[in-house]
């Protein structure tokens, strides 16, 4: 029963590392769209971060970003 729980807590950690792999990829390219001035792909993924990963680092940064590109 122990080492049951303690694969089925490795299996649920490693799922979370990837889960902030994607939202640091992500970022990374939404930031590059950014960059490149494609602004409504970048928004796209910087939504997409924020609803996928929102207890993630780069959520907070996808939330900035948004806000920003919100502003004139």
């Amino acid at each position: 029963m122990k080492r049951l729980l303690a694969t089925a807590l490795l299996a649920l950690s490693l799922s979370f590392a990837g889960c902030t792999d994607r939202a640091a990829e992500m970022l990374d390219t939404a930031q590059l769209e950014e960059k490149q001035e494609n602004l409504d792909n970048a928004r796209r993924l910087y939504e997409k971060i924020a609803s996928d990963h929102p207890d993630s680092p780069q959520a907070k940064i996808a939330r900035e970003r948004l806000r920003a590109l919100a502003s004139p």
